[in-house]
């Protein structure tokens, strides 16, 4: 990296960010055992208690209502300052011990969480508000809804059942997100079965006195080997393997999920958890979310299985086997999607990590978010829970430090084995808290191929919805918004990774790595195009299965799931189990998979403001100040429609996911 190209304001910051006291960073804990998990634990949930009744048993007078919201966003954060920290710990902990300890605080906040949106008293205290305007009144509608939803106006013995079935989901949660963790075994190869992957993936992973290789299930491990391994069967039984993570225990754990919120929505005389849960959502009812999902099918079926046939092709040749003869199967299109790339584009996904090496992409990003929006990333060093991770504080145009934020971004044993973003801790400017994010990730840390680049954009879009917030309320702070928009920031932001003007200044902070010109670029998006209508086929599978499930009549898991593939094109495979490893339904996306695509028509309709400069500062101010910091204090149709000036179109999104869009 060289720090002589890094923007003059960096530099600047930097030496700012040695005046930020100690005592003015908030930073998380490093629990280095399960006892110290336990005590902080026990502290924070008997304290919050202790607040619950306190604010329940508030005076019903004019400065008691007046005082309800504050005394309510201050809950809010005291029940956060312990339960960010076990959330994030959970998940990235090296200790085993201490991850299952924060797992177990985990369960013990969402049983607290329930009790108080059960709560009689403190809903009497929102309820008697009366009219609030702006921030207030969204804060209200939020908390009003989150109350009803959990069955504070239910009869004594259904709003008892809600709680038994909220608590008994929570736990089931933990259960299922730590069995994709830990429940799978790394998976042997010989010498023979890696021919076709790169020299630096074999580099990485050293063979053993019997000369096999051993590879896990983290995505820097699975995806170059099913793009590159030469050998089918090679590529079968790793594709077996990684569909088979979390394993019947979770199966069952889902089973039993899609169940209780069956009742949970029957308690209220709705016929399906779709019904319950969507009257909050953007989509606001299920036959909205099936006409959108019909609409994603009929553009998107006829181009995938155009693309299906140009892998057949490609495997019959690759073969040398007659067309004819030739089936392809799921473990196939990786592969064979890398060899048409490579062919037509001239793309090699392991080749273009040479262009994006991992520490210039974060600078990259760092820089982005200088250009875009006058916020400088410092690394400042502070305890973590690994050698690996970084902290940063977010310092605006002015030196302030504004935000703090972590980032995680390799694998290691036992961490979290996708991509998110953890909003530890949500900002509020009414009592000066200012917020903290965690990005973790799983990549390659040598370098990035361009789809880690794009998801590592997509993530940073996340982190900086989180702590570019400027909202009043930390209960309404970054990603604290309707669940069908929160993606829209991440998923407009991955348009930077598309574009020569952006990704050129990659190579402001890279002294040996090649510039990403126009000629490459081009070829780049021309590959990504294709495969879309595969990309986006799966994505309504995705989302047709959880609408399946939250419906009227959820099946069993896995037989709803074989039965969808089976219809589709490539089929099912027999002795896998994806819905068990599929953590989105037992994380808060249950009735809501649909909102990636749901968000994407959001997204690439904003980022049509900024038109051919993605650099622009006056619209990336505006969209900061319209649409970033407002959290969920604003209702995202409103948010969206402001800057726009119009309302949103979807002829981006139906370009883009049919591979028409430039």
């Amino acid at each position: 990296m060289k720090n002589a190209m890094l923007p003059l304001a960096l530099a600047l910051a930097n030496a700012l960010a040695g005046s930020v006291l100690a005592a003015e960073r908030p930073v998380l804990p490093v629990f280095t055992n399960a006892e110290a998990v336990n005590a902080r634990c026990d502290a924070g949930i008997a304290a919050a208690q202790k607040s619950i009744g306190a604010f329940a048993a508030m005076k019903a007078n004019s400065a008691s209502a007046a005082t309800a919201l504050r005394r309510w966003d201050g809950l809010t954060i005291e029940i956060e300052q312990f339960a960010g920290p076990m959330d994030i710990t959970s998940q990235v902990a090296v200790d085993s011990a201490v991850r299952d300890a924060a797992d177990a605080c985990n369960v013990r906040v969402a049983n607290l969480t329930n009790a108080l949106f059960q709560n009689a008293g403190a809903y009497r205290q929102i309820h008697r508000i009366g009219k609030a305007t702006g921030a207030d009144a969204e804060l209200q509608q939020v908390l009003t809804e989150g109350f009803e939803d959990a069955g504070v106006a239910l009869p004594e013995g259904k709003r008892q059942r809600a709680k038994e079935i909220l608590d008994r989901i929570a736990l089931l949660s933990v259960e299922f997100q730590k069995n994709t963790r830990e429940v799978h075994a790394p998976i042997a190869f010989t010498r023979a079965e890696m021919e076709g992957v790169p020299q630096s993936y074999l580099d990485r992973h050293k063979p053993d006195a019997d000369g096999r290789y051993s590879l896990t299930m983290d995505y820097p491990d699975f995806f170059p080997f099913m793009e590159n391994a030469v050998s089918g069967e090679a590529r079968q039984r790793y594709f077996v393997a990684f569909n088979n993570v979390g394993g019947d225990q979770n199966l069952a754990i889902m089973a039993e999920a899609d169940t209780l919120r069956k009742e949970l929505a029957g308690l209220f005389g709705k016929p399906s958890y779709a019904d319950y849960a969507l009257q909050r959502h953007m989509a606001g009812t299920p036959e909205n979310v099936w006409h959108f999902l019909d609409e994603v099918k009929d553009k998107v079926s006829e181009v995938e299985h155009a693309e299906l046939e140009v892998l057949r092709e490609a495997k019959a040749k690759f073969l040398g086997t007659p067309l004819a003869e030739t089936k392809l199967d799921r473990w196939d299109t990786a592969f064979y999607t890398e060899r048409v790339r490579r062919e037509r584009y001239a793309v090699d996904q392991e080749e273009l990590r040479r262009y994006f090496p991992s520490q210039a992409a974060v600078a990259w990003m760092f820089d982005l978010a200088h250009r875009l929006y006058g916020v400088t990333f410092v690394p400042v060093d502070v305890p973590v829970w690994h050698e690996s991770v970084h902290y940063y504080d977010v310092l605006d145009d002015k030196g302030q430090r504004i935000a703090g934020a972590y980032l995680d971004l390799q694998p290691r044993p036992g961490k979290y084995n996708h991509a998110a973003v953890w909003p530890v801790r949500h900002g509020s400017t009414l009592v000066g808290r200012t917020p903290i994010g965690v990005l973790v990730a799983n990549l390659d840390p040598k370098g990035l191929n361009h789809d880690e680049l794009e998801t590592l954009l997509h993530e940073f879009g996340h982190l900086l919805h989180t702590t570019l917030s400027r909202a009043h309320y930390a209960t309404l702070s970054g990603t604290n918004v309707r669940q069908d928009f929160v993606e829209a920031p991440s998923q407009m932001f991955e348009e930077w990774t598309r574009r020569t003007q952006p990704l050129a200044l990659i190579h402001d902070h890279c002294s040996d790595c090649p510039a990403v010109d126009a000629e490459l670029l081009d070829r780049i998006n021309q590959a990504r195009r294709f495969g879309a209508g595969m990309r986006y086929a799966r994505q309504h599978m995705l989302a047709t299965f959880d609408m399946e499930l939250a419906g009227p009549n959820p099946g069993d898991p896995l037989a709803t799931w074989a039965k969808l593939e089976e219809a589709s094109p490539l089929g099912h495979v027999a002795d896998t189990r994806f819905p068990a490893n599929f953590g989105h339904l037992l994380g808060g996306y249950a009735a809501g998979y649909y909102g990636y695509m749901w968000s994407e028509v959001v997204a690439l309709d904003m980022a049509s403001q900024w038109g051919d400069n993605l650099l622009d500062g006056k619209v990336s101010r505006r969209y900061l100040d319209l649409v970033l910091s407002k959290g969920g204090e604003v209702p995202p149709q409103k948010m969206v429609r402001q800057f726009l000036g119009r309302d949103p179109s979807p002829a981006a999104f139906f370009a883009e996911i049919t591979g028409k869009r430039g």
